[in-house]
């Protein structure tokens, strides 16, 4: 049995607000692969819960009016591995959403409670900071939109409003046209573990495959949040498309990644491995995009 104190469900979005501006104190809960391990650990004990899981309306992935990626807050893991839209136009984060946990997880777990739980190793949140990812959230006063690197606060922190919830994450067009990337995660296994760093490169190489116009890299457990590397960011747009290229790209983004010391590795060693990943993603990605090294 579960030590909660009640549970209210929500049918809609609008009923979720005014669920969460009635009951102040109350925890959301969508999947439960987190909130209902935590309640049974005692962290939140006696506490009351919101769940929006049959809130059907926030599921699923679509192009939007503006041809943007939506991706419902509800969207399990192995909906987003499997959806067609993901596949064509975005693979790299259905490819990294089914390294977390096992199917069982993969099934019940859903994008948005992996991103409002605010971790910096999440395996959905490099990729999603790499592409520039749009958070939609609705409250009492309409939609509110914030890009993704605003969004995470501090570790365990997310900018959310008492009165609202996360319905959506938006990739926009302009991030993932002409794009490809690649995601890899170090972890002390290969399955059934958290990361110890997480890697997302992707690129958008010229029409003749020879530069990169731009690239974007973001890193989990580089730092207290998910993190973009913006120093090789810059260093690689407008480059040639050469191993000279690869190596300064991942010498560069030791400035900007700030990762710490812990049981599961230490700051050097994630140092080490960060530049290694971001060359290997970066190779990776190129050619997915086409380009030959």
């Amino acid at each position: 049995m579960y030590d909660m104190k009640a549970l209210y469900e929500a049918g809609s979005v609008e009923e979720a607000v005014r669920l969460r501006i009635e009951h102040p104190e109350a925890q959301i809960i969508a999947g439960g692969s987190d909130v209902l391990v935590q309640m049974r650990e005692g962290k939140r004990a006696g506490k009351e819960l919101i769940s929006i899981y049959g809130i059907d309306a926030m599921r699923g992935v679509s192009i939007d009016e503006n041809e943007a990626i939506r991706i419902g807050s509800l969207t399990s893991f192995s909906h987003i591995t499997r959806d067609p839209i993901i596949q064509k136009y975005c693979n790299v984060l259905g490819e990294a959403v089914d390294m977390v946990g096992g199917p069982q997880i993969r099934n019940i777990g859903t994008i948005g409670g992996n991103t409002c739980n605010g971790v910096t190793s999440a395996d959905s949140a490099s990729t999603l900071h790499a592409w520039e990812a749009i958070v939609e959230l609705t409250g009492s006063n309409g939609v509110r939109r914030v890009p993704i690197k605003e969004f995470y606060i501090k570790a365990g922190q997310v900018d959310i409003k008492p009165d609202e919830i996360q319905t959506a994450i938006i990739i926009p067009k302009e991030s993932y046209e002409g794009t490809y990337g690649h995601y890899i995660k170090y972890a002390m296994r290969n399955a059934m573990d958290i990361a110890t760093l997480g890697c997302s490169v992707n690129v958008r190489l010229s029409a003749d495959k020879k530069t990169i116009e731009r690239a974007r890299i973001a890193y989990g457990v580089a730092g207290p949040v998910p993190m973009r590397a913006e120093s090789a960011e810059r260093y690689a747009a407008g480059k040639s498309v050469s191993l000279e290229t690869v190596e300064q790209f991942g010498a560069e983004v030791l400035n900007d990644i700030n990762p710490r010391d812990s049981w599961r590795a230490s700051k050097a060693f994630r140092q080490h491995i960060a530049v290694e990943m971001a060359k290997r993603c970066l190779v990776c990605s190129i050619k997915l995009a086409g380009g030959e090294i």
